[in-house]
Formats: structure tokens, sequence, C-alpha cells
């Protein structure tokens, strides 16, 4: 089976050397905080203004300010800046309610569980990969 970023690299056509490039120079200190902001404000301002009604509807039931926010604050701390995401999902990363939910959802097996913890726990990591996530040793149930 092929690795997220072997899938990734095959399907866009981009190395995975050139994909994470980014991670040689810290771009936070080379652009900014404001940088971020307006690249995603900039971003979330055309998809919101969408010609495609079915592509704008992905975004209903969310508001423009908090995806603008969740982006840049996501930007900043992969490109090399503080810690702005993960402090504020942080409860999300512990996964407590997933947890809490698999273990209170009928007719899934312990096995299943065990598995379906790895995977989001292993997810979240990779969505957020702050490096002081990465040294955090806690437990996978």
């Amino acid at each position: 089976m092929h690795s997220l970023r072997q899938k990734a690299s095959e399907w866009s056509g981009i190395d995975t050397v050139d994909a994470f490039a980014i991670d040689d120079t810290n771009l936070f200190h080379k652009l900014g905080l404001q940088t971020f902001i307006n690249l995603s404000t900039n971003f979330y301002s055309r998809v919101y203004n969408d010609e495609e009604e079915c592509f704008r509807s992905i975004f209903a039931n969310s508001k423009k300010e908090e995806a603008i926010q969740n982006q840049y604050e996501f930007f900043v701390e992969r490109m090399g800046g503080p810690a702005l995401y993960s402090e504020r999902k942080e409860r999300w990363l512990h996964l407590h309610h997933m947890e809490k939910a698999l273990e209170s959802t009928p007719y899934i097996d312990a096995d299943s569980k065990l598995k379906m913890m790895k995977f989001f726990r292993h997810t979240a990591f990779f969505l957020v990969p702050g490096d002081e996530l990465k040294n955090q040793n806690q437990r996978v149930p």
C-alpha cells in the first residue's frame, strides 16, 4: 500500500522533495503573519464568491471569518511560526470526544475501535505537524 505522501506525489505530479521544500526556509519569518492573513482572506473571498453554487454550498454552514482564521493559523504554524492552530485545536488533536464516541457507539468491535483510533490519531498529527505535538508521548487506546 502506498503512503499518503506517495499517493499525493503520484496524483499531483509533484515529487515529495519538491512539495516539502517549504521546510528548507522558515517562510513565516520570511513573509510574516500579515502575508498569511492576506493569503487566506484572498483565498476564502474567492471561495465564497465562486460562480458555482454547488461549490459554494460546501461552505454554506461555515463562517468565512472562521475559515480564514483556521487556514492562516494552520499556515503560520506549518510554515515555521508559532503554534496558533494547534493551541486552539489541541483538544481536537487529543481526540477526547472521538474516543468517547467510539466507546459509546454500538456495533463497533474492539479491534475496529483500536484501528480507527490509531488512524484518527495519525491523521490528526499528519494534519497539524507541530514539533511540540510530535514530541508528545500520549497513549493510544
